[in-house]
């Protein structure tokens, strides 16, 4: 079979820039996006999520035994970015081990993190018993997630498939990931599984190993070269017999550039409707305060979503913002939902950074006017926006914070879920 991913997609997240990781521990000032060559880069396998607080828990991948690194909360930043298939994306539109590329920092600020505070130097300690060094960082705070063709496409990388070993639609596939233009130095070969519930995507066709076995491709038992074939692929993890420190398992192969968009877009559609019933967030540069409650604040949208999304902000177009806390909750009281509590007015003026924008940040910028100033509007603070014809929709309970409380407590649940091994 021939390569075929040209990696000449458009998707959301190609272009964004690559830097290194940090050295030393890095912790990000409220009303300032971070850069990202001062993140903490790791990767590990999502084994719990609480979306509606926008947190998790990881098995962090070090030099030890896989199975046995204790699992690691996380949190989204508020304008931290999420990326599935290529594409914007909800925590929970990823699924349980699924292994995915981190960039984080310590917590902006620890009396408020929705995750346990662990000790700076965390990341330089030995787990012991056979977990080894750098399983449980303190840069728990997350500004870039993503799965492993969003990381692929973001860095021009594709896996090029050496060779298949096939015995009753399940083996192993010898690959290594490379840059897509070749050089760069000799990649390194990864062994990884595979089974009969692997999905092989080909333009609109999802096949299986077993249909390929049908067509040729691969052997129907034993071993084929298959000539560093170039894929994206989907990687997971599951317990692996016979001693293996660590070895990752595909669950998805992208053929073709056809294929990998189909997915993208599938996610995109998805994330959509979820902004639109949630609105886009935003953190608040400046307030001008008017009489009787009158107001102009100016905000940035956070980046990571569709462009169609915010091409829908219009100068002199009515608008709504509600003031939410760091987890991006809304408030509401009672019976009324994120409309009634949210602030009215119209948009004064949009305007787009010109150049390079940091990681997390739209570049777009907002002057709104509103004549009922809330308490959630003031400089540095968390908003979220939409314009005023975007679905009214209510949140359910455990999505946002009752206004009587209005407290990190009001969280559901509590950051005491997380044992602190």
């Amino acid at each position: 079979m021939k390569a075929v991913i040209t990696l000449t997609t458009t998707l959301w997240c190609v272009f964004t820039t690559v830097a290194p990781a940090a050295d030393e521990p890095f912790r990000p000032v409220a009303g300032k996006f971070p850069p990202l060559e001062k993140a903490h880069s790791y990767r590990g396998e999502l084994v719990f999520v609480d979306h509606a607080n926008r947190r998790g828990s990881l098995r962090v991948e070090g030099n030890g035994v896989f199975r046995r690194n204790d699992p690691q909360p996380f949190a989204m930043l508020p304008y931290g970015m999420i990326c599935y298939h290529g594409a914007p994306a909800d925590l929970r539109d990823i699924p349980l081990g699924t292994v995915l590329h981190v960039r984080a920092f310590l917590p902006p600020d620890p009396k408020i993190s929705a995750v346990p505070v662990l000790p700076v130097n965390n990341k330089d300690k030995d787990a012991d018993h056979r977990r080894g060094v750098g399983v449980a960082p303190a840069e728990n705070h997350v500004l870039l997630l993503e799965d492993e063709p969003s990381h692929c496409l973001r860095e021009r990388r594709v896996w090029k498939l050496k060779e298949v070993d096939l015995k009753n639609n399940e083996g192993m596939i010898v690959a290594s990931r490379e840059p897509k233009t070749g050089g760069g130095g000799k990649a390194s070969e990864e062994n990884l599984t595979f089974d009969a519930a692997t999905r092989i995507w080909r333009g609109r066709e999802c096949l299986t190993p077993e249909e390929l076995v049908a067509e040729g491709l691969w052997p129907a038992s034993g071993k084929k070269s298959l000539g560093g074939q170039a894929v994206q692929l989907g990687i997971t993890w599951k317990p692996t017999p016979g001693g293996v420190f660590t070895r990752f398992h595909i669950s998805d192969i992208w053929l073709d550039d056809a294929a990998m968009q189909r997915a993208a877009h599938n996610q995109t559609e998805t994330h959509k409707v979820f902004i639109r019933n949630h609105w886009v967030p935003a953190w608040v540069d400046a307030v001008e305060y008017g009489k009787f409650g009158r107001a102009t604040v100016t905000v940035t949208l956070f980046g990571g979503m569709d462009p169609s999304l915010y091409a829908d902000f219009k100068k002199g177009i009515p608008a709504l913002m509600n003031g939410v806390e760091n987890t991006l909750k809304h408030t509401e009281g009672g019976t009324a939902g994120p409309s009634q509590m949210a602030a009215r007015g119209s948009i004064l003026d949009v305007t787009k950074t010109a150049g390079e924008v940091p990681l997390g940040s739209s570049g777009i910028q907002i002057r709104y006017e509103t004549d009922m100033i809330t308490e959630g509007m003031r400089p540095t603070r968390i908003v979220r926006i939409r314009p005023s014809n975007w679905p009214d929709a209510h949140m359910p309970r455990e999505e946002y914070l009752d206004s009587g409380k209005f407290s990190i407590e009001d969280r559901f649940p509590t950051p005491a879920i997380f044992p602190q091994y």
